[in-house]
């Protein structure tokens, strides 16, 4: 079992965002590391802070530098992010997949998308078909350690989602929610964490706009918000304080020119931008316009560090449950049947 990836600790996100890998995509991507020289078994995860692929091979060395080679491949200066990379193996490779199914090795530790995130990532290798007995045995019973690190200890308390720290720096930003405009870009999980988070911290005007009119419908009767169509928003920014945008699109979805025109309109008010998307949606060089303010993932991990260090007995504690569990199944999850020669499989 081999762990290979690069993640917020490791890469910026201007490095982070060129291996992402979107999730409509993930199953056409896993086929294509399955195919690659002595990858029998492979999961592949992306998120706005990791992108990792978890495979089986007999031949680990040829493995890794096919896949390397295959990430860097399609990235301009290839060469030099591959420094970037990390790779885990055997048991480091199970004990670090453990510790980001629990949360430990989140930019926000605790949090609750992981979870879901490395079960869709698994759901869709399946699809894949490039899953058998190793990867199967290992992410059917992964997921019992992130439960017990979260149940056991207490790294859920505080913000545990990347939306809630946004809403954080947010509320730093202003001084407060209450009587803010706030339009929220996007009605995926992270955006939707975001918005409960914004009501429940008191913003009052919460907008929400979305490709998908019904998911942008859905979204704002949760939070008690008005729609807008995404065709639309940009000319509501006169009016808003804070925008949060986290959507799909791998291109910028606001850029300076339509910033010039709106602040020009503005009196002068601010306008901040937290932008929870990667590939990223607001060109950073918006954060050139006079009174525009533009943050990033990375800005969100700077707010996350002392968060970290509040919480640095309970990383103990389930770090130390990740171990005790990983010594307790390494020894079944990691021997492994003979694998079917390629010759066979064929």
């Amino acid at each position: 079992m081999v762990c290979l990836g690069l993640n917020y600790r490791t890469a910026p996100i201007e490095v982070r965002e060129k291996f992402s890998v979107p999730s409509k995509q993930l199953v056409a991507r896993n086929a294509v590391l399955a195919a690659l020289p002595g990858v029998q078994e492979c999961v592949l995860l992306s998120t706005c802070n990791r992108t990792e692929l978890y495979y089986w091979s007999h031949e680990p060395v040829a493995s890794h530098d096919a896949i390397l080679a295959h990430f860097l491949g399609g990235v301009s200066q290839g060469e030099q992010q591959a420094t970037c990379f990390y790779t885990y193996e055997g048991a480091d490779a199970l004990e670090h997949l453990a510790c980001v199914a629990s949360g430990l090795d989140s930019m926000v530790v605790g949090e609750t998308e992981i979870f879901g995130q490395l079960k869709d990532a698994y759901r869709a290798a399946v699809e894949a078909a490039t899953t058998a007995c190793c990867a199967n045995r290992i992410f059917q019973r992964i997921f019992s350690i992130g439960k017990k690190v979260r149940t056991e200890t207490r790294i859920t308390s505080g913000p545990t989602s990347v939306g809630a720290v946004a809403v954080q720096l947010a509320h730093n930003a202003l001084g407060g929610l209450s009587g803010a405009n706030v339009l929220v870009v996007g009605a995926g999980e992270i955006a939707r964490s975001t918005a409960q988070s914004l009501r429940s911290r008191g913003a009052e005007s919460i907008f929400v706009a979305n490709r998908s009119y019904d998911r942008a419908v859905d979204l704002a009767s949760q939070v008690g918000g008005r729609v807008i169509r995404f065709s639309e928003w940009i000319p509501y920014l006169e009016q808003i304080d804070i925008v949060i945008v986290s959507t799909a699109s791998p291109v910028y979805v606001v850029s300076p020119p339509v910033l010039r025109e709106t602040q020009a309109t503005r009196a002068g008010r601010p306008l901040f931008l937290i932008d929870l998307s990667v590939p990223r949606n607001v060109d950073p060089a918006c954060s050139g316009v006079s009174g525009v303010h533009v943050y990033d993932m990375d800005d969100m991990q700077n707010m996350v560090a002392d968060t970290r260090r509040q919480r640095a007995a309970e990383i103990a504690g389930g770090e130390q449950l990740v171990r005790s569990w990983v010594a307790e199944n390494a020894p079944d999850l990691l021997s492994r049947p003979r694998f079917i020669a390629a010759e066979e499989k064929k």
